[in-house]
């Protein structure tokens, strides 16, 4: 007599338990060949140096989900990071010296060594469109509070107030800092704490972290924006819609007008405005067919063949003709929320003013440097005027350590009327070029750059 087979019984996935990984041990570390991991290689010196538990703890917060497969171990996925930065890496490259190096697993967290990769080089993509500024901020902070806890217990509880701040400073208050650090992200609704003792000076600059596009034109733009159209109307043409003629888009004598005066080495005005008149008229022209097109999709209740992306591709285009078109007709050069690649749209000229790059393109950040720590206070595509960021970022150092600086050094586009008249009511010194004419006694005794710094 055969034994009836038993139901299959679905198992309910239960939500991984996290472990700490500061528990692991260089003895109980599985290594090929039997040799056992060293303990002066940077990586074994980096994993105790950092806060492994509050960091990927506020990193699961970011990234929890009830659905689907259990995610990738925080730290692995941060630890990833890490080795790519600081190598200089591509996301190819650090999923394969993860793969096959012993002392970067073992900064990840794994228990033993493994010939498999940790995750694919194209999740590096998600990744980095998840860690949003704040998150950064956040872990960032937890590591700067990680710095001035462990300083705290070896001992180091004087503030340094030397102008130069030396390798190995950790600025702390003598004060009690039990309560002042607890690893936790800065906010708007963070407790109030006592006003403290002004202590420690931090720098602030704002820079442009430059963005891979090939150098933005008006001309250059318009053809990109047409061969776009062509490509949008080749997906959109359906025989049975729009009839056995496909509409004629020109696009070989839009492609002969272009280069015709593209590769020419100096071009007149009036040649690029013309050129840029020509491209005009074949893209308006495409637009307009795209238009009847999905007007006979809609008519026959049949969806457009048109990804997301081709949506977004549509609108670009559409705004990048009226810019072009406004600019063209009216004969000016710069229009609000100018776009300059059709591909990364949010992308904005940023005027610096600096010798042999007057323009910038990228995104401007604003930050600040305390003792070796570097913190992005803010990041826009837009250009944003930097001394209104002065007050904010010194609200964030008090939020942030739990008292004023000491010191500030900025440049003279901080230095305003207002925002001198509040870092002197909150008796912080601030370092930078005086206002007005210099001094008779400046003149008379001149001294190095280093020293003309007014308090």
């Amino acid at each position: 007599m055969q034994a009836k087979p038993r139901k299959a019984v679905r198992k309910r996935a239960s939500t991984p338990v996290y472990v700490s990984p500061n528990q692991l041990t260089l003895w109980g570390f599985e290594t090929p060949f039997g040799q056992a991991l060293t303990t002066t290689n940077r990586w074994i010196k980096q994993s105790r140096l950092l806060p492994w538990d509050k960091i990927v703890r506020h990193y699961d917060v970011q990234f929890k989900s009830e659905e689907g497969r259990p995610p990738i171990n925080g730290r692995v996925v941060l630890g990833a990071l890490i080795i790519k930065h600081m190598l200089y890496l591509s996301d190819r490259e650090t999923v394969q010296q993860i793969q096959e190096n012993v002392f970067m697993q073992y900064f990840l967290g794994y228990s033993s060594f493994t010939n498999e990769s940790p995750f694919s080089p194209s999740l590096f993509v998600s990744i980095r469109e998840g860690l949003s500024l704040t998150v950064i901020n956040a872990i960032n902070d937890i590591v700067i509070a990680h710095c001035f806890e462990k300083s705290a217990a070896d001992g180091a509880t004087s503030i340094s107030t030397r102008d130069e701040p030396e390798q190995g400073d950790i600025w702390m208050t003598t004060l009690d800092t039990e309560d002042k650090f607890k690893g936790a992200p800065i906010s708007e609704t963070s407790i109030e704490i006592p006003r403290l003792p002004n202590a420690g000076k931090f720098m602030m600059d704002a820079t442009v972290a430059p963005h891979n596009i090939t150098y933005p034109t008006d001309l250059k733009l318009l053809d990109a924006a047409r061969k776009k159209s062509e490509a949008i109307i080749d997906k959109l043409y359906n025989k049975t819609l729009h009839g056995q003629i496909k509409a004629r888009t020109y696009r070989q004598l839009a492609q002969k007008d272009f280069l015709n005066t593209a590769k020419k080495k100096s071009k007149t005005s009036k040649a690029i405005y013309r050129a840029n008149g020509s491209q005009l008229r074949y893209l308006r022209r495409n637009l307009q067919h795209i238009a009847t097109m999905l007007k006979a999709y809609q008519a026959s209740d049949v969806p457009a063949p048109l990804k997301e992306r081709d949506n977004k591709y549509l609108q670009t285009i559409r705004l990048v003709y009226e810019q072009q078109h406004k600019m063209h007709t009216t004969r000016i050069h710069s229009i609000e929320n100018r776009i300059l690649n059709i591909h990364q749209p949010y992308v904005r000229p940023i005027v610096r003013g600096k010798d042999g790059k007057k323009v910038e393109f990228g995104s401007k950040l604003q930050a600040s440097l305390v003792n070796g720590f570097t913190v992005i206070e803010k990041l826009s595509w837009d250009n944003f005027n930097e001394g209104q960021c002065l007050m904010d970022t010194v609200e964030a150092y008090r939020r942030r350590f739990g008292f004023y600086p000491a010191k500030v050094l900025a440049d003279r586009i901080y230095c305003t009327r207002e925002n001198r008249r509040k870092l002197k009511k909150l008796q912080i010194m601030l370092r930078s070029k005086p206002l007005g004419r210099p001094s008779r006694q400046a003149s008379s005794n001149p001294v190095s750059p280093g020293e003309r710094w007014s308090d």
